[in-house]
């Protein structure tokens, strides 16, 4: 593999360019690596008590909607975001899957999940009391996330 870098003086914003013949495993494994570390230091405007707040994304563990509200749960807080899960779904680091039709989770502050044949499985998290349900149909993904994450490191 061959690894170039240009510099340019009139550049207002990084770019990564994969140039490519086919898009194999290689490339979609360097991809997904990029895009996570490009992503780590973004930060979200988050909202509580009308105070708006700049968390760093990697620190929230779970979006889910609640009476027409999206939240945001960080291990001690919950805040409120102007995003709906759909649109989460389009600017959220590669480490965040949907888990249910009214929730999106950080896959990499997973600690367990309790898995339930006939119903929704339990996730719980690193460091917090706080946990959610991942419902039957998005079991799969959830684990193939969780397994693609893992290569990634």
């Amino acid at each position: 593999m061959k690894i170039t870098v240009k510099m340019d003086k009139n550049c207002k914003e990084n770019e990564v360019v994969i140039k490519c013949s086919e898009i194999d495993e290689e490339v979609i494994h360097i991809q997904k690596v990029i895009s996570t570390q490009s992503n780590s230091n973004m930060k979200m405007e988050l909202f509580k008590n009308h105070v708006e707040f700049y968390e760093e994304i990697e620190n929230i563990i779970f979006f889910e909607t609640e009476d027409d509200v999206v939240k945001a749960h960080t291990r001690r807080d919950i805040f409120s975001t102007k995003y709906r899960l759909y649109e989460l779904e389009q600017i959220l680091p590669y480490y965040f899957c949907r888990i249910s039709k009214s929730a999106i989770v950080n896959v990499r502050e997973i600690y367990s999940i309790t898995k339930n044949v006939t119903a929704s499985s339990k996730i719980e998290f690193k460091n917090t009391h706080k946990n959610i349900y991942v419902s039957r149909g998005y079991f799969k993904p959830l684990k193939s996330k969780i397994d693609e994450i893992r290569s990634v490191k």
